[in-house]
Formats: structure tokens, C-alpha cells, sequence
């Protein structure tokens, strides 16, 4: 596995050395501890669990990486611009009644709250954060999507796996994921898996988006990678993993007593085009410059 590095104080004009920047472009990510104060992300989890206390769940839309099917349409790409609940798919018996409460129930939140929330906004303005995306290259780093998933205890589903600039598509490709974790992540409940160097390989898929239509468009067939080719990245509540657009990713079911809380960020180069067909768009928001 590559070695972690720690960041440098946020203060700093630039926040990674020489030496981390080269390990980003060779591996295609960089792991970076302890970027999360405790009390801030104890604030950001205590106002995740808020929202879903404040939100209107009476309709039950499900989120899955494995049967898209079960994705409304109107309802997820109304979220672009707005803050929305999603349940896991398994959040349900064969009545429809929620299996356990509904705060373990969640699978993400999503996906304007950097907009339109005071503590995600707050926490997403932290000059660091653009900083970053400069020192990995970005030269007009804007912010297009939050979401805050949960991987709940015993029914969190699996991430297939996939590359984020297929939602995200520039070109050339640009988007970063930063991927936060608010909770540890373990073998056992979940953890990213990535493919170091993975990124340099082709853009294997496309997500289309037609007026209120979605499909999953081939582009390549490049397998993708397996138990044997992918590394388990189990990281510490705190840390930050930020990854190249084209890296493959996955996540497995949560069967664990434990919860995978993570909130990630996709951070786009605003002086190429945005590409009209993809499915998050931002006509009313704007963009968000970081």
C-alpha cells in the first residue's frame, strides 16, 4: 500500500510538498490524516443526523450502486439543487416498513449542502480545501456535489466499482473526489477500495443524462479491477482521501455492527466546459468556487 503523508498547516500558501504531489499523480490519490479537527467533525456528523430528523422521508427513494432501477428519476436529479435523503435499499421489509430506525436507515445525503447549509457551507469555505485542489493542478477548483454517506450497520449496501469522472465528465477530465472520513473505515464495515494507478487507464463509462432520462453509457471495455488488483484503504476518522477522477473505486456492504460515515466533496476545474449531458446540473445555484 502507498504510504500516507500528513498535510502541512492550513495556513501554509500551498498545503502538500513536492513529494506528496508526485505520489498523487503516480498512484492516482493521496491519503491525508488528521484534516478533520475532532470537534468539527463531531459538528458535522451531530448536523448529518439533524437533517435527517428534519427531513420529510414520507417517500421512500432508495439509492443503489447495483439495481439503478430503483432510483426516481425526478427525485434524485431534483437533489442537484437542494438537500435530499436517500434510504439504503435494504432499509425495508417486503411490507415497506423501515427494518430498524429511521437515522440508521439513511444511505446518503445529498447534494447541495454546501450551498444551502450553514455548517456544510462553513466547512466546504475552509481555505485549505482549495489549496489543494490548486497544489493537484486545478486552476479554477469549483465545488458541484456534497453528499454525506452513511454505510449503516448490517444493511449499508456495496459502491460498485467505478470512476468519478464518469458523472463528472470534462474534458479533459478534471474532477477530484475528496472523500472525508467521520468515522473510521474498516475492512469490516466498509472501507474505499482503490486501484493504485488505476487512473491512468481510459474512462471506461458515461452517465447521460436526457432531459429527465439517465443512462449508463460504455465507453471502453477495460476490466475493471478485482480483490486482487484493488487495495483496501481502512482509514482513521479525520482523514481525508483524495483521488483523480478516473481512479477506480469500490466499497463492500456494511454487515458490521458499525457505522462508515464519510462526507466527500466533487471538485471540478471551472476553466474547462461542464458537460451539459451530465446528470447534476446547477442552473439555479451557480457554481462554487473554492
Amino acid at each position: 500500500m502507498p504510504s500516507s503523508d500528513q498535510s502541512l498547516p492550513e495556513n501554509t500558501p500551498g498545503v502538500l510538498r513536492p513529494g506528496q504531489q508526485r505520489q498523487f499523480h503516480q498512484d492516482g490519490f493521496l491519503l491525508l490524516e488528521n484534516w478533520i479537527p475532532a470537534d468539527l467533525k463531531q459538528q458535522l456528523i451531530d448536523r448529518a443526523y439533524q437533517l435527517i430528523e428534519q427531513a420529510d422521508l414520507t417517500e421512500h427513494n432508495r439509492f443503489s450502486t447495483t439495481d439503478r432501477a430503483q432510483i426516481n428519476n425526478d427525485f434524485f436529479l431534483e437533489s442537484a439543487e437542494t438537500i435530499r435523503c436517500f434510504f439504503e435499499e435494504k432499509a425495508f421489509d417486503e411490507q415497506g416498513h423501515l427494518t430498524q430506525p429511521r437515522a440508521q436507515s439513511i444511505n446518503k445525503i445529498g447534494h447541495a449542502l454546501h450551498d444551502l447549509d450553514d455548517v456544510y457551507q462553513a466547512f466546504a469555505q475552509r481555505p485549505e480545501f482549495g489549496a489543494l485542489a490548486r497544489d493537484l493542478g486545478l486552476l479554477e477548483p469549483h465545488l458541484y456535489q456534497t453528499m454525506v454517506i452513511f454505510k449503516q450497520p448490517r444493511i449499508g449496501g456495496e459502491v460498485t466499482w467505478h470512476q468519478d469522472a464518469t458523472f463528472f465528465y470534462t474534458e479533459p477530465t478534471s474532477v477530484i473526489t475528496y472523500w472525508f472520513a467521520l468515522e473510521d473505515a474498516t475492512l469490516e464495515n466498509g472501507c474505499l477500495w482503490l486501484e493504485p494507478g488505476g487512473h491512468t487507464g481510459p474512462l471506461r463509462e458515461r452517465y447521460h443524462r436526457d432531459d429527465r432520462d439517465l443512462r449508463m453509457e460504455p465507453l471502453d471495455a477495460m476490466p475493471w479491477p478485482d480483490d486482487t488488483s484493488g487495495t483496501p484503504m481502512p482509514v482513521k476518522a479525520g482523514s481525508l482521501l483524495v483521488f483523480h477522477g478516473h481512479l477506480p473505486h469500490y466499497s463492500a456492504p456494511n454487515r458490521s455492527d458499525k457505522s462508515r460515515l464519510a462526507l466527500t466533496f466533487h471538485v471540478v476545474d471551472g476553466q474547462y466546459p461542464y458537460a451539459p449531458e451530465n446528470w447534476l446540473q446547477r442552473p439555479t445555484l451557480g457554481t462554487f468556487p473554492l
